[in-house]
């Protein structure tokens, strides 16, 4: 048995070199009358490739006449044919409906083909790069749109000389300057620290696909809500723009809640589109990323809000002073008020670090007392950030100042904090 397997093995080896001996020496003939005469090679080589390229074009004319007349006559060869020809044309059709469909969805989806293939996955991207925006009278959202840039809503820093941003991590920081203009209601704040990575670029053009999905972030509700950025989906309906109205908008169908204006509007694939702004009813307005482009450069600071204090004019507007040079985070400033004797208890590091979490201060009453000469009834609550949370204090008491160097400065005091008050103390 083992012998006839070997003979059968050995005979079909045998036919296999044959056929490769075959081969080999057919090739090598059709490249010996290729290549020579050597003279003859660069026509030989034209001519075979158009004689081959016009025979393979005939030979796959010739089959797609077959396959188009044996498609045409194979229903009516029999009823089994017929039937076959049926389920087959629904097939087709069905798949063809269904491409139209995938097609239509990645159109109103991403609002091009191409944006299919962005990396949309990662939402931490979007998220890290929105901050929020605090102050005594509102809050907001706003973005990096330069390493030490942050674009918001003109409306969210309105009356507030020191807002402060709070990034992603926690971390806050006071702006050096502020520059706005409050027609088209777009503000910068300029930081002294630089995130590079975090920027998002200012569009000088954007493409606008009506139905396509774009995506809002910002922090709803404010410092209230607590944790990460909230993204709202929703369509692009429109770019709405007239003469009537300062900037362009791009409308969307996103439902934008209060806290979210300033932050950034992008599409799936993180480029910027517009700024938040106004929302009402489901509908929504956005500052068309262009028209921030072109205002940036002009913005001033002539419509920001100032900070005017003069602790020389009375020990009442010394205190006040005080307490708007800790709402501002002008630390030296501040210990630039406190007097010789109290500065003999402290430094500027130990002082300034009891102050560290403090996001504003609101003064609700500074008023001279009459039955003690330079002392000052106060009362003020703080906004301090704990734990990526607010928390608000209260407190009431006394300064008693001394003048020195034509100065009135904090001498002595007498602050508690009051749990709870109600809403006569705002107002006694």
């Amino acid at each position: 048995m083992i012998d006839i397997f070997e003979k059968q093995f050995d005979a079909l080896s045998q036919k296999i070199q044959t056929r490769f001996k075959q081969l080999g020496s057919r090739l090598w003939a059709y490249l010996r009358r290729l290549l020579f005469p050597v003279y003859f090679f660069p026509l030989k080589l034209v001519t075979y490739t158009i004689y081959y390229l016009l025979l393979f074009i005939f030979r796959f004319v010739i089959s797609l006449i077959k396959i188009l007349l044996d498609t045409i006559f194979f229903p009516f060869r029999s009823l089994k044919n017929f039937l076959k020809a049926v389920f087959i044309l629904g097939v087709v059709v069905y798949m063809a409906a269904s491409l139209f469909v995938i097609a239509d969805y990645l159109r109103t989806q991403y609002g091009a083909y191409g944006k299919f293939f962005c990396s949309i996955s990662d939402q931490g991207f979007f998220k890290e790069r929105v901050v929020r925006i605090v102050g005594a009278y509102s809050e907001g959202s706003g973005f990096f749109i330069s390493p030490n840039q942050v674009l918001t809503n003109f409306h969210v820093i309105a009356d507030e000389p020191t807002p402060k941003v709070i990034l992603a991590d926690g971390t806050f920081l006071t702006p050096t300057k502020i520059l706005g203009n409050d027609q088209a209601d777009i503000a910068v704040l300029e930081l002294p620290a630089y995130r590079s990575s975090l920027v998002i670029p200012l569009p000088d053009k954007i493409e606008f696909n009506t139905d396509e999905t774009v995506l809002a972030i910002g922090y709803p509700m404010g410092t209230d809500l607590v944790g990460e950025a909230t993204i709202l989906r929703g369509k692009l309906i429109s770019l709405r723009q007239s003469k009537q109205l300062p900037v362009a908008y791009v409308q969307s169908d996103i439902d934008l809640i209060e806290g979210m204006s300033g932050g950034p509007l992008v599409d799936q694939c993180g480029n910027l589109l517009g700024i938040n702004t106004m929302g009402i009813g489901g509908l929504s307005l956005f500052i068309a990323a262009p028209e921030a482009y072109s205002l940036v450069p002009q913005l001033t600071d002539d419509q920001i809000t100032k900070i005017k204090v003069d602790p020389a004019a009375s020990p009442a507007d010394a205190v006040t002073a005080f307490y708007t040079y800790l709402k501002a985070r002008r630390m030296e400033d501040g210990y630039g008020l406190l007097s010789s004797s109290y500065l003999e208890k402290t430094d500027l590091m130990e002082w300034n670090n009891r102050f560290v979490d403090i996001l504003d201060v609101t003064i609700y009453s500074s008023v001279a007392d009459k039955s003690a000469p330079n002392t000052v009834l106060v009362k003020f609550s703080t906004k301090n950030w704990v734990d990526s949370e607010v928390v608000y204090h209260f407190y009431q008491g006394t300064w008693e100042t001394v003048l020195e160097d034509g100065v009135y400065k904090m001498n002595k005091s007498k602050i508690v904090e009051v749990d709870s008050p109600g809403w006569e103390w705002f107002y006694e």
